[in-house]
């Protein structure tokens, strides 16, 4: 299925204009209706498996509680030890914290409450990852484990990768070589495998005004697809002769329906896909609504054709180029001046919309990726129709910085 661009709704400015009238920009919200759309879809796509919510794509508590209280959402992938403890303590009951850490009073309050220590899993991949946190235990707690295939594409016997630089366990055999290290380890239980196919569930198949370049994407995800199947099937079976799993993970928003189409695989992870940043326009099977935004208000008119707003620079995080910027959203018609782009402290946008912008109005912005504009703004407001029914507090207004 292919799904044909969408109108921008130019309607939502106003009713957005209308939710924050009383407020001073900038601000961050949430549409409720855009959000809780775009979970049914994530739901509908993952055909009945379980979706793990990632918590770095949304960063607030309040909506990862939302969203696990949507039928099909389980369970939470966090992104670093202290992030992982703090939500298993406020009431989430299944975390799995998906990238190595080497926090080691995390480890030491980890492993002194067998409690706490039974609703979190953490992703390892190294002996010496083993080492650093039997050298900070405090108690007998067990660690719960989950070990990483790497999925990158090998082509022309290895010279070429593609896909992240992950773990470093790449063949059935060595993820098997690896669980039975640790099933002879006291205190450490493998209980999962994960295997994040970012080159496919994070790059999108149709880039804009690219055409040869998303075909090429699109053969390129075919055969990644194809051989990852396989390899993943082969490691599930490796992994089941010395391992209880509990759970197998896999893709992300971009790849739901392939990934939840192989039978090894029991659940996928999914957040960017809440929220609908601009990057993830780019995919011809799916079409999110645009859920968070940010509005900055305009504060000079340098000339005709011009304004400025407020702030903006808010870049998002991989290589560097002009996808990573914040796209001006609405009203629609809005660019950056090529010389000076997102600024620091205040951001020029050419167009001939600008002509119809009075000093105080708002330019709505949409960040590249998702939970990095939680990173801005200490506070969400949440919208239905032409209201503001909630403001919650992100990470950051929680006063939590865990990068």
């Amino acid at each position: 299925m292919v799904i044909l661009d969408a109108p921008v709704p130019v309607s939502d400015r106003h009713r957005y204009d209308r939710a924050t009238a009383h407020l001073d920009g900038p601000v961050a919200v949430v549409d409720l209706a855009a959000f809780d759309a775009n979970a049914a879809d994530l739901v509908r796509r993952a055909g009945g498996k379980p979706i793990r919510v990632a918590s770095k794509s949304l960063r607030c508590r309040a909506l990862l509680d939302r969203a696990l209280a949507v039928d099909g959402f389980l369970g939470v992938m966090s992104f670093t030890l202290g992030e992982s403890l703090w939500l298993a303590r406020t009431g989430v009951r299944d975390v799995l914290l998906a990238y190595p850490s080497t926090d080691r009073d995390g480890y030491a309050e980890l492993t002194a409450d067998p409690e706490l220590a039974a609703g979190i899993t953490v992703v390892l991949d190294d002996p010496a990852q083993l080492d650093l946190i039997d050298k900070a235990r405090s108690g007998d707690a067990e660690v719960r484990v989950c070990l990483e295939l790497d999925t990158a594409l090998h082509l022309l016997g290895g010279r070429v990768r593609v896909g992240a630089r992950r773990s470093p366990l790449r063949t059935p055999e060595e993820l098997e070589a690896f669980a039975e290290l640790v099933r002879r380890r006291p205190g450490f239980r493998v209980v999962g495998l994960m295997a994040y196919e970012g080159h496919i569930a994070g790059v999108g198949d149709r880039v804009p005004g690219r055409p040869v370049r998303s075909q090429l994407i699109r053969l390129m995800q075919g055969r990644a697809r194809a051989e990852l199947a396989e390899r993943r099937a082969a490691a599930v079976r490796r992994l089941r002769q010395v391992a209880e799993l509990e759970f197998v993970n896999g893709g992300g928003t971009g790849s739901v329906e392939s990934t939840v189409a192989e039978q090894a695989v029991t659940e996928v992870a999914a957040g960017s896909g809440l929220y609908q940043p601009q990057l993830f326009d780019n995919y011809r099977v799916f079409r999110g609504r645009p859920a968070a935004l940010f509005g900055q208000p305009v504060v000079r008119r340098p000339g005709v054709g011009v304004v400025t707003v407020l702030g903006g620079g808010y870049p998002a995080s991989g290589a560097a180029g002009p996808d990573r910027s914040p796209v001006p959203y609405l009203p629609p018609g809005l660019r950056y001046d090529p010389m000076e782009g997102a600024g620091e402290v205040q951001t020029p946008l050419l167009g001939s919309a600008a002509d119809d912008l009075l000093i105080g109005d708002r330019v709505w912005f949409r960040h590249a990726k998702a939970g990095e504009l939680c990173e801005r703004f200490a506070e969400l407001h949440l919208i239905e129709g032409d209201r503001i029914v909630r403001t919650v507090p992100t990470y950051r207004g929680e006063g939590k910085a865990f990068l």
